[in-house]
């Protein structure tokens, strides 16, 4: 069966977008964030959210356990949202991408022999390549990250 599609307002667009919106703001219980007379608190805003607990445990005196389960985390997401903090102030709260930023495994060195074995005019043949760079490097390369470097490559030389 299907899920019926939430709502969507500008906000929570723009909160999506910029990887801030909470994916639980249900779990939210913190009076602040379900009072009807204070606006300005919104369970939906992800950075607000870690803002406010761990500002709790700083400014209140809550515990970790009690901020945590008000604000709707776990007590190790408390401590990575407060270490997140403390590099980066508010930034930090926001969530990153998972994952490597780059491609890291197709080096130059690699890139290179790719290209001594690639023919003019010929099909790339990445699953080929894969196990010749396993062979002579030592390292697992999926064959598609072999074609997403390869594209990566030319789209760089235009």
């Amino acid at each position: 069966m299907a899920r019926p599609k939430k709502p969507t307002d500008d906000k929570t667009q723009s909160l999506k977008k910029h990887g801030a919106l909470n994916p639980h703001p249900h779990k939210v219980v913190e009076k602040m964030f379900s009072d009807s007379l204070l606006e300005f608190f919104d369970p939906r805003d992800l950075v607000q959210v870690k803002y406010e607990m761990l500002r709790a445990v700083d400014r209140r005196g809550c515990s970790v356990k009690q901020a945590s389960e008000a604000f709707g985390f776990s007590r190790p997401a408390f401590y990575q949202a407060q270490s997140q903090f403390r590099q980066e102030g508010v930034t930090g709260l926001v969530k990153k991408r998972p994952g490597p930023k780059s491609a890291h495994k197709v080096s130059d060195e690699i890139m290179a022999f790719i290209e001594e074995k690639i023919k003019v005019g010929k099909p790339l043949g990445a699953r080929k390549l894969a196990p010749l760079i396993k062979e002579k490097f030592g390292k697992d390369v999926h064959p598609r990250s072999i074609e997403r470097a390869v594209t990566r490559r030319k789209k760089k030389r235009k």
